[in-house]
């Protein structure tokens, strides 16, 4: 029997099997980079975000917001102690819209509030002139 694992064969088949893992290894890399191009090209492309038109605010005329601002009033002194979310629909407009009008009615002196964000109630002020 004779032993055909001399240190140069050793290294010969080394070196073969070495060739062989980067053939291999090159040739995986490849079929990845193919597939990876192939499902690109049919992607669609992020259309770049247009321009906006410029936004344009919505002011009401002062004579709307006296109108809002006396019903709003009203309403307040009909229940004193409620949220702008039950005022609301007695005046006949959402919340959001009757921001501006409860503000100009606390700054008259006209209406007092108590507490924070979604708590916050409205009180008649005593004495102040409808």
């Amino acid at each position: 029997m004779t032993n055909t694992n001399t240190p140069q064969a050793l290294g010969e088949r080394i070196e073969r099997l070495v060739q062989e893992y980067m053939s291999a290894t090159r040739v995986a890399a490849q079929a990845a980079m193919e597939r990876a191009f192939a499902t690109n090209v049919g992607a669609k492309v992020k259309k770049q975000r247009q321009e906006e038109p410029p936004r344009t605010s919505h002011r009401r005329p002062s004579a709307e917001l006296a109108t809002l601002g006396g019903r709003l009033c009203e309403a307040v002194r009909a229940t004193p102690g409620e949220t702008m979310t039950v005022l609301a629909p007695m005046v006949g407009a959402s919340p959001r819209e009757l921001l501006r009008p409860m503000t100009l009615l606390k700054r008259a002196g006209r209406v007092r509030s108590v507490g924070t964000r979604q708590a916050t109630r409205y009180f008649p002020m005593a004495g102040a002139s409808a």
